[in-house]
């Protein structure tokens, strides 16, 4: 099945702007911008991993041999390292920076205890969405630990593929990862006895492989069902997709409630994924007609990667030397987030596709005559 998923690359962009606003939201004093929906936008993150196990359960049904697997990693590697070394480095610059600048501009936070040597080499390996000793919150490149989340998940994921395709239980595959999902949310359960699942600096590994085995058994579901649900007509799926919007709205800006409960928000993006992967319904098809959408989707990872150092610097600009009132928001986030797309655009052009893993071409001998 040759298929590309245009409109749920459109809601990973869409989703991404989501997250720019909820970490832009402590900055901004005013209703518009700090509201109940974009204080509890964090849980799109988990949109992200969710879409993540789809896509690499579509990419990725066979892994059979050490090498194989050893390539997969690779690759991926490949695809998120580069960004994220860019930016940990940036960071790093802008801590040096406010001790230069303190006497100069007020800087908030000099001292960011989050921001330490242990803590950026847990970053710098990927390794801070796990426990760590002397890492008490997220620090230098915040999103960052969803990254490190995405790996561990890559490489579970990659391990169950090969130890599926080495025990036959391929027809059983499945199974296999729902009990991947169960360990997972068991061991978030056993940290609150709850079914929160917002960690990111602690847990957050946790978190990516609940959503990311979720997605790739939502992949499996629409693989083995396509055929069939296709066949419905297009008012069915406009039902659909319009009433996944709204129950995602009402989830979402009843974040604090349905947090203790947050396991409901990967089947949430399950069925949100689900639906918008036929592409058949009204709203997809309106989606597909903007192409900022387009971009927007292209760019995601970019916008994710870079706009919370974008967010700071703005701040520092705007409100701290230019003096600007926190009100002003209302409509400076339209400036701001057009500064992280246009960044976002250079970065996906020159970090991300630059850096992609390039398989070498095998150069056939020459014959001699």
């Amino acid at each position: 099945m040759k298929h590309r998923f245009e409109v749920l690359d459109i809601f990973r962009g869409l989703f991404a702007a989501f997250v720019f606003l909820f970490h832009l939201a402590p900055f901004a004093d005013n209703s518009f911008i700090s509201n109940n929906f974009t204080k509890n936008a964090d849980m799109f993150v988990d949109f992200f991993f969710v879409l993540s196990g789809f896509v690499m359960a579509y990419r990725y049904q066979n892994i059979a041999t050490g090498e194989e697997l050893k390539l997969f990693l690779i690759k991926r590697i490949y695809r998120i390292y580069p960004l994220h070394l860019l930016m940990l480095f940036l960071f790093a610059v802008v801590e040096l920076g406010k001790k230069v600048l303190n006497p100069y501009i007020k800087v908030n936070n000099l001292d960011n205890p989050a921001n330490n040597v242990i803590s950026f080499f847990s970053s710098l390996f990927l390794l801070n969405s796990t426990p760590i000793p002397g890492v008490n919150d997220v620090s230098w490149n915040i999103v960052s630990w969803s990254i490190s989340a995405e790996l561990i998940a890559y490489v579970v994921f990659g391990t169950a593929v090969l130890y599926i395709y080495k025990s036959r239980l391929y027809t059983q595959r499945n199974l296999v990862y729902l009990l991947l999902i169960l360990i997972s949310l068991t061991g978030l359960y056993l940290i609150s006895f709850t079914f929160k699942i917002n960690y990111s600096f602690d847990y957050g590994f946790l978190r990516g492989i609940l959503g990311f085995f979720s997605g790739v058994i939502c992949f499996n579901l629409f693989a083995r069902s396509n055929s069939s649900i296709s066949k419905y007509s297009s008012h069915f799926f406009s039902t659909a997709e319009l009433s996944t919007l709204v129950l995602i709205s009402l989830l979402i800006y009843n974040g604090e409630v349905m947090k203790p409960w947050g396991a409901i928000f990967d089947v949430l993006f399950f069925i949100c994924i689900y639906t918008f992967s036929f592409e058949k319904g009204f709203i997809s098809a309106a989606l597909k007609k903007v192409f900022l959408l387009h971009k927007l989707g292209m760019y995601s990872y970019s916008i994710y990667m870079t706009h919370a150092l974008l967010i700071s610097l703005f701040n520092i600009l705007f409100i701290r030397i230019l003096k600007f009132p926190t009100s002003s928001y209302s409509y400076f986030f339209i400036l701001n987030f057009a500064i992280i797309y246009f960044v976002s655009a250079w970065t996906y052009q020159h970090v991300e596709m630059r850096f992609q893993y390039k398989a070498q071409k095998r150069v056939k001998p020459s014959t001699v005559v």
